[in-house]
């Protein structure tokens, strides 16, 4: 059995206790949480309950008892990892780019969670579903840098609070076409599907969620048109920055999604770009800080994952560029 307790703070007071489960137990659907009431594994201050329709009070006291499942059965892979922390209850690690965060279609092996699984000897939490243990927040394939796994239940929980109440710092470097006309600017918008394409996001006038960006401009390259943006992100929507960025005229370049990178490269004519372009793959997108509490000391952790590879050429091609030209 997994065992879960959980105080009631002011957030949750008088809600009732199948939606606040539904809140606290992400990895449950609510009719397996609903199954585990009439087994008795369900406890409201020490007593226990049938029905999870009754509203809950400032620190009620909730206990539960998840039977474990195959959770870990995913194998684990060997490989080489950049870890930049590491201690009982958290790992963090400086994703590459191209590296998928877990298994799904087209994408059986080389994963995230697959290393971290071999790298921890399957000592993850087994909250998140079965092919995500640990996971608490994702970053696209394509997108490199900072990513916090839970190796435990309560650091799991924790970490999940976190992120969804925004209680964190997290920020990111894109080198995108165009160049802005403010130094530093907030973004806002809600972001929902595409109506078309619903492998996309796309900013909507009504529905979708809300979301808020700030950018502050770090370089400019004038002749190729180019920038380098400051990313920090207010909330946590699916391709926010991605989105945002495109939606306001400087797209992240190479984002296959949401960038122009050939419109840009044959307007411009400058043969590095569309050599670059043309020999790497994923958008030029980087997760390099994120300032988090830690989920069991308190104590806070900030973490930075230096420019990979790619991106670094890239800066260098385009000071040169920049240099020769003026």
């Amino acid at each position: 059995m997994q065992k879960h307790e959980f105080i009631i703070d002011e957030t949750n007071v008088g809600v009732r206790m199948d939606r606040v489960l539904a809140g606290l137990l992400p990895d449950l659907s609510r009719t397996e949480i609903q199954n585990l009431a009439p087994i008795g594994n369900i406890k409201l201050n020490g007593n226990v309950v049938s029905r999870l329709s009754v509203k809950l009070a400032l620190n009620d006291k909730i206990e539960i008892d998840v039977p474990i499942q195959a959770a870990l059965d995913l194998a684990g892979q060997e490989m080489d990892l950049n870890i930049l922390f590491e201690d009982d209850d958290i790992i963090v690690v400086n994703k590459p780019r191209g590296m998928p965060m877990y298994p799904g279609p087209g994408h059986k092996k080389d994963t995230l969670v697959q290393g971290l699984i071999h790298h921890t000897n399957g000592h993850l939490s087994s909250l998140g579903g079965e092919h995500r243990p640990g996971i608490v927040h994702r970053l696209d394939m394509n997108t490199s840098g900072v990513v916090i796994v839970a190796k435990t239940d309560i650091a799991f929980h924790k970490l999940s609070e976190l992120f969804s109440k925004h209680t964190l710092v997290r920020k990111y470097i894109a080198f995108c076409w165009n160049i802005p006309k403010h130094d530093a600017a907030i973004i806002t918008g809600n972001i929902g599907r595409h109506f078309k394409n619903r492998q996309k996001m796309s900013m909507v006038k009504t529905g979708g969620k809300e979301a808020e960006t700030h950018i502050d401009l770090m370089h400019i390259w004038t002749r190729p048109n180019v920038s380098q943006i400051h990313c920090t992100l207010k909330t946590g929507r699916t391709h926010q920055i991605r989105v945002h960025l495109s939606a306001h005229g400087y797209p992240v370049m190479m984002d296959p999604l949401y960038g122009k990178d050939r419109n840009f490269v044959h307007a411009l004519q400058p043969s590095f770009l569309l050599d670059f372009c043309n020999e790497h793959h994923g958008q030029m997108l980087h997760a390099d800080t994120l300032e988090i509490e830690h989920p069991i000391n308190g104590k806070t952790l900030k973490f930075r994952a230096p420019l990979p590879d790619d991106m670094t050429e890239l800066q260098t091609a385009l000071d040169d560029y920049q240099e020769t030209f003026g």
